[in-house]
């Protein structure tokens, strides 16, 4: 391994916290990432120095400002190797993404009796925009069924892919199962039919290299939160021919080139979909959190964070009445369980008394926890800062739990 967990671990104020007088134990990575320093003082730094508004003014602050935004939707169109800057639409997060997606490429394109297909363990911003607009254009949405272990039936897919088929929209790595779909794969099967895919990438970006190119999906989504950086902005990538054709989602302020009470123009890519006054400091701080993340080894983190998935599973397998859901072959540092005779949000209140933060709940994959029967899980989910010695810790509080109800 390249890298000093020890050392990386100081980068992160967060870590140095206290929780009901015992150490942080930061166990919740895929509801968000901690923030590094680097990208917290970025921010700081935007506001006390550069604060003004981008692309509009002349002045010095307004040029500063403009520039360092602009750096980062190129840092962006790096670290995913997309082909143009043009390319980079800056968002929300991966839900007003996907959204757009759907009021722009699905209004525009899809009518009634085109089908929509997703997989069944979506988050519900994979799942509600299409269901929204399937109410409103006669849309049929399918949904690719997944086994026992949590892996999506690839013969199903190929039967549910038809000429019918003009959308497939899925998730790269389910947040709530762990699993890393067969993405290639997919995208290989859906576009011999001609039909465009679009990847939820929102857990993906910080387990593994993205290459929206050697993927060669056309819109690709992903949340600065769940890559170290900022909330309240994303990353919606698409194909420069694609995106040219669709419509702006939104109107108003920068997505014009021109406007009357006849008629406006919209404005080039990518500022077409970016109305308004952006989150100026999130997009400069999600830049300062890929500078972050490119300074390290993609390849010793994936090895590390597989190290602590195989432990934490190892370990978590000796406390009584646990069970795993999600036992995908290929998975990403995800951990989801229940156990027997206690619900989970007693659980998370209970190890949070010793220090140990970890989601409970349906993780906003309600149909996930319908296909598993049961109501809420548990799930730990890891980053390259997490260590054995913290899972041992969980490990510790879990055996707690199962003393107070024997």
């Amino acid at each position: 391994m390249s890298f000093s967990v020890e050392k990386l671990r100081k980068d992160f104020p967060n870590l140095s916290l206290k929780v009901n007088g015992r150490p942080l134990v930061y166990l919740d990575n895929a509801a968000t990432t901690l923030k590094p320093k680097s990208v917290i003082e970025t921010i700081r730094r935007h506001y006390e120095q550069r604060t003004s508004n981008v692309h509009r003014g002349v002045h010095f602050l307004s040029e500063q400002a403009t520039r360092t935004f602009e750096e980062s939707r190129k840092k962006v169109q790096k670290f995913i190797n997309a082909s143009k800057a043009s390319e980079i639409i800056f968002t929300r997060g991966t839900t007003d993404a996907i959204n757009i997606v759907a009021q722009s490429y699905g209004r525009t394109f899809l009518k009634k009796g085109d089908e929509i297909l997703i997989s069944h363990m979506e988050h519900h911003s994979n799942i509600v925009p299409w269901q929204m607009l399937c109410e409103e254009k006669g849309c049929v949405l399918k949904v690719i069924p997944i086994t026992d272990e949590g892996e999506i039936v690839f013969s199903e897919f190929e039967k549910l892919l038809t000429s019918k088929t003009k959308l497939v929209s899925i998730v790269y790595v389910s947040n709530s199962l762990g699993t890393i779909n067969p993405i290639q794969k997919v995208i290989a099967l859906a576009h011999h039919q001609k039909c465009p895919v679009l990847i939820d990438g929102a857990q993906a970006v910080s387990h593994m290299p993205i290459d929206v190119q050697a993927l060669d999906c056309d819109f690709f989504v992903f949340s600065g939160h769940k890559l170290f950086g900022p909330t309240g902005v994303g990353v919606l990538y698409g194909k420069e021919e694609l995106l040219n054709k669709m419509p702006p989602a939104q109107g108003g302020g920068d997505m014009i080139a021109s406007v009357t009470f006849e008629k406006t123009t919209y404005n080039v890519l990518p500022y077409k979909f970016e109305a308004g006054t952006p989150h100026i400091a999130g997009v400069i701080g999600l830049g300062a959190a890929i500078d972050y993340v490119c300074e390290l080894d993609f390849a010793a983190i994936q090895k590390y964070e597989h190290e602590l998935l195989e432990y934490g599973a190892k370990a978590l397998t000796k406390i009584k009445g646990l069970r795993f859901i999600g036992t995908a072959k290929r998975k990403a540092a995800v951990l989801s369980f229940t156990l027997k005779g206690i619900h989970p949000h007693d659980i998370g209140t209970l190890v949070d008394q010793e220090g140990i933060a970890i989601r409970t709940g349906h993780h906003c994959t309600m149909p996930v926890m319908l296909r598993f029967n049961v109501p809420a899980t548990a799930r730990v989910s890891l980053a390259f800062y997490n260590t054995k010695s913290e899972i041992d810790k969980l490990v510790a509080a879990l055996e707690k739990v199962r003393n107070i109800f024997p």
